[in-house]
């Protein structure tokens, strides 16, 4: 079982700098270009025959903002390539391009057969790039766990959930499910395993009795999984680094997609022009060869990206990085954090401004203010109560000390992560007036 001693979860600012040393090289002028050019070809043969309700939605799709999360439009790209293999293929073609009646015809399924054969290649490729990415992330998990029956017993269920997983999935095939409707389900079987990460890591309902059971779990571990995926959290530097680069990509395999939708609807009204094909046959080629460059390129980042960090490292990167002197502290459940200002003249102002690092579940903490004075004497300035962000202020009226107070001693089982900024600004003191002489 590796260590996780001194270690805290990968945060933004972290990765933000690991990400510097991995620029992903800019996409080709063309891949923009020839997106909007077939889904300018595609909307051309609306004069041929009128526009389907199915070729509408996927007008839509294509013209629309595709999914922000990096692993989303992974699956999208999927689902688009069999939809796309699945429309070219060769029983399904017009009868035009079966019989290859001209040599116009014959050039196009030459084409075509191109088409089918890229597509295959790069769908197999990142099939395999998925699962050896989950593998990866899975095992690499794995090494934190303990060694024995438990992380044992882990992997069986894993075994178990994805098994049943696949039996859905064959269910809903054998039932006649579109290729649409099997993505939706493996997307939202992915989805279902973030939840159960994110209710693992954050202890709730039925997994309190497995967290209970599998004592030794290092706590930073299951913070690692409850917070990974978090909109905000760690993975989203991830998304705006390289996400607009596959989010192009996306836009160019649906505009293929709908081209060859509606182009091969319409063979028998208008063939398919030179020009034309030698568009989709160029898209062609560059989505392929763009999407396996950014398989290889992403996959090379996340091996060599790291899981956790030195609590040390991950302050001294937040303070290097950060000129507004935020802190972030974790405050173990049980415990609390104190901050003192001391204060040498009344009418300054005691400030503050703190928020927690939010999860699957919204967490608070206590917060308080009290004045020591000299003497040690004790006085309530703010009443606790829990809150999952304050901003605030006041002016003081005595001198000595002021203690911030957060307290998280109500909690058994949740660490907080607090970022905070705190301050004590002296009065303003207004310049002197200059003398009037008379």
């Amino acid at each position: 079982m590796a260590t996780t001693e001194g270690l805290v979860p990968i945060t933004r600012t972290y990765l933000a700098r690991y990400y510097d040393n991995y620029p992903l090289p800019p996409l080709p002028d063309a891949t923009t270009d020839l997106a909007a050019r077939l889904r300018a070809l595609s909307a051309d043969l609306a004069a041929v025959a009128p526009i389907t309700p199915d070729e509408e939605l996927l007008e839509q799709e294509a013209a629309g903002i595709p999914a922000h999360k990096i692993d989303e439009n992974l699956w999208k790209n999927r689902e688009q390539m069999e939809e796309i293999l699945f429309l070219i293929n060769t029983s399904r073609r017009p009868v035009a391009l079966q019989q290859k009646s001209t040599p116009e015809d014959a050039q196009i399924v030459c084409t075509l057969d191109d088409i089918e054969a890229k597509l295959k290649d790069m769908l197999k490729k990142l099939e395999q790039f998925q699962l050896e990415n989950a593998d990866s992330v899975f095992n690499t998990v794995m090494t934190y766990m303990p060694q024995d029956f438990r992380g044992t017993l882990i992997r069986q269920q894993r075994e178990r959930s994805e098994r049943n997983k696949q039996a859905e999935v064959d269910a809903l095939v054998s039932a006649g499910g579109s290729i649409h409707d099997r993505y939706a389900l493996l997307w939202k079987q992915q989805m279902e395993r973030r939840v159960q990460l994110a209710q693992l890591g954050s202890a709730t309902g039925v997994y309190k009795t497995l967290v209970r059971y599998l004592v030794g779990v290092p706590q930073v571990l299951l913070d690692f999984i409850r917070q990974i995926n978090d909109d905000n959290g760690p993975m989203e530097e991830q998304r705006e680094r390289y996400g607009p680069a596959l989010y192009t990509l996306t836009k160019l395999v649906l505009a293929i997609r709908l081209y060859l939708h509606v182009s091969l609807a319409r063979y028998g009204h208008r063939k398919i022009e030179k020009d034309d094909i030698d568009v989709l046959q160029q898209a062609v080629v560059i989505y392929t060869k763009e999407f396996l460059k950014f398989t290889v390129f992403i996959g090379e980042v996340f091996v060599n990206a790291p899981f956790f960090i030195s609590a040390e490292d991950a302050g001294a990167m937040d303070a290097s990085t950060k000129s507004d002197e935020y802190k972030e502290i974790i405050i173990p459940a049980g415990k609390t954090h104190e901050v003192i200002l001391s204060v040498e003249a009344v009418n300054s102002y005691i400030a503050w401004d703190f928020s927690l690092q939010q999860g699957a579940l919204n967490m608070d903490i206590g917060f308080h203010v009290e004045h020591i004075s000299p003497s040690g004497e004790k006085t309530l300035i703010l009443p606790h109560r829990r809150y999952e962000a304050d901003q605030g202020n006041f002016c003081t009226v005595s001198s000595g000390s002021y203690k911030l107070v957060w307290d998280n001693s109500y909690s058994s089982f949740f660490k907080k992560i607090l970022r905070y900024k705190v301050d004590a600004v002296p009065p303003v003191v207004e310049p002197a007036l200059p003398a009037i002489v008379l």
